[in-house]
């Protein structure tokens, strides 16, 4: 990426547009587009490259939002199955961007899971609640309304309280207890980013793509470092999750903008998003973000 950022220092700033026009905005989307396609490029030379994949009409259906819905805040969707490394990819962008103070705010969709502490009490545990046959990752344990009405007055550009899913085992959510600003961009991870009418909201889908033998070692360190579990009843639940994502997550695939690699290095994805920030700031005022 040292390639990318030395050949943008060579160039000369370009003059900002009027981006109340219609021809200053698909100047700034033919801009974003060129250098985009330099950061494809150059990917593709990397050992172990970021994107995988990107929807034929993805770059004609980003430019016309970009040109004829300016004042609509940003959506970035982002799903793939348990320990793809979603979590990780957005901790990242919220380190990268906040160095930068870029205009971003990130949630986790899994916060919209349904309350299920009653009925973990009646089988005594998560896991025996998992055992009895509950389908927890079915779309029906999302409280999809409120996810979809949260991201459109963020969308719109009003500020939102959204719930907290507590990940002990109790099953408890906490109604509006995690406020979220409504930034230029959001973030949004997780599952329930590919389900119904919420898919729509987003103006960009993302997937994150991972081999299985990484999934199982991420999964099964996750769930004995963070989540207090053996690693038998670890590998139990990650028999579940892959059964779990057969029927719901990777049917959904096809329908992702672009599909980026979870393996990727987490250093090189940094540069990207530094480059990112370098072309639509040093070069062109935040504002128009």
């Amino acid at each position: 990426m040292n390639f990318l950022f030395e050949k943008e220092e060579q160039q000369v700033k370009i003059t900002k547009p009027d981006f109340n026009t219609n021809s200053g905005r698909e100047f700034f989307a033919q801009y974003l587009y060129s250098k985009f396609n330099q950061i494809l490029e150059y990917d593709r030379k990397s050992n172990t490259p970021v994107f995988k994949s990107i929807k034929s009409d993805f770059y004609k259906r980003f430019m016309q939002r970009l040109i004829h819905n300016p004042e609509k805040h940003f959506l970035i969707g982002i799903s793939g199955e348990s320990a793809s490394g979603k979590t990780t990819i957005c901790n990242t962008i919220k380190k990268a961007t906040q160095r930068h103070n870029m205009p971003v705010e990130i949630l986790s969709a899994d916060n919209y899971f349904r309350d299920i502490s009653d009925l973990i009490k009646q089988h005594g545990s998560f896991d025996k609640l998992l055992a009895s046959g509950y389908d927890v990752d079915s779309p029906d344990n999302f409280d999809m309304e409120q996810l979809y009405d949260d991201l459109y007055m963020l969308s719109k550009g009003f500020d939102v309280k959204i719930p907290e899913y507590l990940v002990n085992g109790t099953g408890i959510v906490v109604p509006k207890a995690i406020p979220k600003k409504a930034q230029k961009i959001i973030v949004v991870e997780g599952m329930a980013t590919m389900y119904g009418k919420v898919a729509d909201l987003f103006d960009i889908k993302l997937f994150v793509d991972i081999s299985p033998d990484i999934q199982e070692k991420w999964f099964i360190y996750r769930a004995q470092t963070s989540r207090n579990q053996n690693e038998e009843n670890a590998r139990k639940q990650l028999a579940y999750v892959r059964e779990a994502s057969k029927k719901y997550i990777l049917p959904k695939k096809d329908n992702s903008d672009i599909i980026i690699n979870g393996a990727s290095s987490l250093d090189y994805f940094i540069q990207i998003i530094d480059y990112i920030y370098q072309i639509t700031n040093n070069y062109i005022p935040a504002e128009i973000i």
